[in-house]
């Protein structure tokens, strides 16, 4: 797939409509970001954009892309978490789940700092991958996760119509006190 093919992914709905309660110009963190379609757009609204992923091929299509987003390779579910003491104005997750780092993204956000999650819930396995229970979120898992630790400022969990198919998500936006 070209660059431009990439570019042309519009980004997450959920991070577009709940973007606003980002602080203007603000440090987000794109986790597990792959191409960048949610970086890209983010940084094309002005935030300071931190890209982490894996992938070294989908970080070169994002770098392609947008040349300001700090990009870091990096395996998530192995080793430490690479950003141990620093904080975000939010941190963005779409479409990923590795539950050990579920507290680490809470405790990345400053003060203020919003967290913006997507990714998808049990059920989803009709409609395609993932289809590991592994990898699929219970019903209201990530309230019962970020409850004690934000605020729940919007919350969504079901099927929607998404292309190129249906989806089962589950979406959160919580803010840190």
């Amino acid at each position: 797939m070209s660059a431009s093919a990439i570019q042309a992914s519009p980004p997450s709905a959920w991070l577009v409509a709940h973007s606003r309660r980002i602080k203007p110009g603000g440090r987000v963190l794109d986790v597990a970001s792959g191409t960048g379609r949610n970086a890209a757009w983010l940084a094309r609204q002005g935030f300071q954009v931190t890209a982490v992923d894996r992938d070294a091929a989908a970080l070169e299509i994002l770098k392609a892309q947008a040349p300001e987003v700090d990009v870091l390779e990096w395996d998530l579910e192995q080793g430490a978490w690479p950003y141990a003491g620093r904080q975000f104005d939010a941190v963005v997750v779409c479409r990923y789940l590795h539950r050990p780092l579920l507290p680490a993204f809470a405790n990345s956000l400053a003060p203020g700092g919003v967290l913006i999650y997507e990714t998808f819930m049990r059920g989803h396995e009709q409609y395609g991958r993932p289809s590991n229970p592994d990898f699929l979120l219970a019903s209201n898992e990530l309230i019962d996760v970020f409850r004690p630790l934000l605020t729940i400022a919007a919350y969504e969990e079901g099927l929607l119509q998404l292309p190129p198919h249906p989806a089962v998500l589950q979406r959160l936006v919580a803010i840190r006190a």
